[in-house]
């Protein structure tokens, strides 16, 4: 089993997690995609999806399920979105496709996070994936600066602009020991639109794919 045949089996198990009649939050990544095109056989049970990006709004349109803002729901009882890097408490590293702010927000208004990833993604620690930063651009040396005072070696993403107009830092080398202490502290700062660590909205359950079968994870 390959690493695409992982991501379409953990995506697979992640239907189990749909609430039918209910909105669903629907995140951004290669394992999402997969998602989505397994979706169109249980377009009947959803009524509409938030999207935590344009690149995954445009693929749920294609399959004929609306596509709703979030300020226009009241009510999303599961998000599922992948992750470039997990623990088993749940916290993770994420913005590997920029869209880290969005994924947050409706994280944020989820009922429970559903994470599913493949078997590499599972970590005892975050920092061996770049850390995504989105910054205003304005901040963009002053936050470069502040990362690299964190014992990272920080970069701009050359030629990626957000969906929300802004720029993403890449931090390699960091080792975040307290991902809540770090992401308070990191987000606190002026200029700092979100960072990539997500523990202040952690997974509630990790879906696990590897070439035996898929695992759950609650956390």
């Amino acid at each position: 089993m390959n690493q695409d045949d992982m991501k379409r089996a953990v995506a697979r198990a992640a239907l189990d997690e749909i609430v039918p009649g209910a909105i669903l939050g629907v995140g951004t990544g290669s394992t999402v995609n997969f998602l989505i095109e397994l979706l169109a056989q249980r377009r009947d049970d959803i009524p509409g999806a938030v999207s935590s990006s344009e690149a995954s709004t445009e693929r749920l349109k294609a399959i004929g399920i609306p596509v709703l803002e979030l300020n226009e729901v009241d009510h999303i009882p599961v998000y599922i979105d992948g992750a470039d890097e997990v623990t088993p408490q749940g916290f993770m590293t994420k913005g590997g496709g920029g869209a880290l702010t969005r994924e947050k927000i409706i994280a944020s208004a989820s009922d429970r996070f559903v994470c599913i990833v493949d078997q590499s993604k599972l970590v005892n620690q975050l920092g061996a994936f770049p850390l995504p930063v989105e910054v205003i651009p304005m901040a963009e040396a002053l936050i470069t600066r502040s990362l690299a005072k964190r014992g990272g070696t920080p970069a701009t993403r050359e030629g990626f602009i957000t969906d929300n107009g802004n720029l993403i830092i890449d931090t390699t080398g960091l080792s975040i020991e307290d991902p809540v202490a770090f992401e308070q502290s990191l987000t606190a700062e002026p200029g700092v639109v979100t960072c990539g660590t997500f523990a202040l909205t952690p997974a509630h359950r990790i879906l696990v794919a590897a070439p035996e079968g898929t695992r759950t994870i609650d956390c």
